[in-house]
């Protein structure tokens, strides 16, 4: 497989403490990607860092062969790399189908807002309705995003990611805070996006999830890679386990 990102000598410090130290991978088109590691491994901080909410110190973030390393958020998006947050924000003033239609109208009008109430409404309602029945919300469509229990306010945040058009999309431990049944339904969803032509990129702490679901591993430890391939190779490896338990 081609790589279609890649993130090179990333370093960032935070009051002197270096949450990302030399943080070199790259991500294959395609592939369902996990990065793990303990807490404090700087998981986060990395893909904050390729998506462009965080700009590193030095080193490179690239997409697709361009060097996207000082572009804002908004340029990576309409070049398709998209990315959810780990603590879901909805527009709680919308409807949950109000909600992807923003996303959905991205590539018809550079005013998000425009996209409720001009020419690209209907497309971008029928997309977003199109979204939202493949993710399970078909019932949520009129409900404000506030009456949405956490599972589905954190698949509607999936929807609104999907509805970008993105190449790339990276998750933030979306699967934090669900019950046993709700991860699965929400790994499962994610796990049909690479046959979608959308790479994924996952960050998070349920290892049985990811076990189950992820092609490949990379495990992060104070900044650094500290190991990457298939899981249960990586898994097996004692340096993993010894960081996971120190």
């Amino acid at each position: 497989m081609t790589v279609l990102a890649e993130v090179q000598d990333l370093r960032v410090r935070f009051g002197g403490v270096a949450a990302a130290d030399g943080l070199s991978f790259a991500v294959k088109a395609g592939e369902f990607l996990a990065v793990i590691g303990p807490n404090g491994a700087g998981k986060t901080t990395a893909l904050k860092m390729v998506a462009g909410v965080l700009r590193p110190d030095s080193g490179r973030v690239i997409f697709q062969g361009e060097d996207v390393t000082r572009l804002p958020v908004h340029a990576r998006v309409r070049r398709g790399l998209g990315f959810t947050h780990q603590i879901v924000r909805p527009f709680y003033g919308f409807s949950t189908i109000e909600n992807v239609m923003l996303a959905a109208g991205h590539g018809i009008t550079r005013s998000p807002w425009r996209a409720l109430f001009a020419s690209a409404r209907g497309p971008a309602r029928e997309r977003a309705a199109a979204i939202l029945t493949s993710i399970g919300l078909a019932d949520a469509m009129e409900k404000s995003p506030r009456a949405l229990p956490l599972g589905q306010r954190k698949r509607l945040e999936v929807a609104r990611a999907i509805a970008l058009d993105p190449k790339l999309i990276l998750l933030d431990e979306p699967l934090a805070g669900l019950s046993s049944s709700e991860a699965a339904t929400l790994a499962d969803l994610v796990r049909t996006l690479p046959a979608q032509g959308i790479t994924v990129v996952l960050v998070e702490h349920n290892l049985g999830e990811v076990l189950r679901v992820a092609d490949r591993l990379v495990v992060l430890d104070a900044g650094r890679v500290l190991a990457e391939g298939a899981p249960a190779e990586v898994m097996a490896r004692e340096d993993v386990r010894k960081a996971y338990t120190s």
